[in-house]
């Protein structure tokens, strides 16, 4: 018996082994291509970050020739120190403070909507919101600099017959127009992740509510609302390290609008100090400006997620 014991604890072993190197044999093709793609781009940035082009061996009229030399923390103090960088920091977290809660009570809205029995044809509904999200961010952008063109703009146009006349490139209102690109955007991606959680809520939750005598908005904001707290905790921080990475929408419209200056959010001051229009100029710079912003993100993502928990608590 003792030897039949053994025999089977063998094969189970055997079999669980062999089902570890099966998993890891499909995973190995996923883990190649995140290093390729993830890991290793993070590790050059860091590693870049501690390094700038220096000229060396020049005289007096300069020249001499650029040397990749190591400054440790002095690319990381740049960007500390940098008036530019802060006031792009200021702008991006206005941008996520006005634009964030009004895609996500958007995109909830839209997402209850489908969820009641007041929509019909639902899926040409959940298309049409989402398919906005399959274009490109910078054709999208494009596409919204047409748009707000004062002088080929049907919006502009419209507004203008009504008396309204509305530039959008203005300095007090470029700010929401970059918004409204990012919310057309991505209102229709939270809203799926909200219908998600709304159809995973147990019907029988409803039955019970309307023998209680709730009523349809009485199911919504006492069953459906405290459902999707965990879907609203992953849409604001999908949100906010999206939003704090704000560059297309200001990158296209520079085009129409020069004001848009190169240092307007950090990841435009990123590129151009790469590209060498902002001094000082390479990939230690904005390696060091890129890697300051995943650290404030990272902050930000950290200071909601405590302000959720608190507010869950209370």
């Amino acid at each position: 018996m003792t030897a039949q014991k053994h025999t089977q604890k063998k094969v189970r072993g055997f079999s669980t082994k062999r089902q570890n190197i099966t998993g890891w044999a499909f995973m190995t093709p996923f883990a190649v291509l995140f290093s390729f793609v993830f890991i290793l781009p993070i590790g050059w940035a860091v590693y870049s970050s501690f390094f700038r082009e220096i000229s060396e061996g020049g005289g007096a009229y300069g020249g001499g020739e650029l040397v990749h030399k190591f400054v440790g923390l002095d690319n990381f103090i740049y960007a500390a120190t940098s008036d530019k960088f802060w006031t792009g920091v200021g702008r991006v977290v206005l941008y996520t403070v006005v634009q964030v809660p009004f895609m996500i009570i958007s995109a909830l809205a839209l997402a209850m909507l489908i969820d009641s029995y007041i929509v019909k044809h639902v899926t040409g509904f959940r298309l049409g919101y989402f398919l906005p999200f399959a274009i490109p961010g910078v054709v999208a952008s494009l596409i919204w600099v047409y748009l707000y063109n004062g002088q080929i703009s049907p919006i502009a146009k419209g507004l203008a017959a009504l008396g309204i006349p509305v530039n959008f490139y203005s300095g007090n209102i470029v700010l929401l127009s970059m918004a409204n690109i990012t919310t057309w955007t991505y209102t229709g991606y939270n809203m799926l992740i909200f219908l998600a959680a709304l159809q995973a809520i147990p019907h029988d939750l409803y039955e019970a509510a309307r023998i209680d005598g709730a009523n349809g908005f009485q199911i919504a904001m006492q069953v459906k609302l405290p459902s999707v707290r965990g879907a609203a905790l992953l849409a604001m921080l999908l949100s906010i390290v999206g939003t704090i990475q704000l560059f297309n929408e200001p990158q296209i419209m520079q085009i129409a609008d020069p004001g848009i200056s190169k240092s307007y959010t950090p990841m435009m001051m990123a590129l151009n100090t790469s590209q060498g229009s902002i001094t000082p100029s390479g990939d230690g710079p904005a390696s060091a400006i890129a890697i300051v912003m995943a650290i404030i993100a990272g902050l930000l993502a950290m200071v909601y997620i405590m302000a959720e928990r608190k507010v869950n608590e209370s």
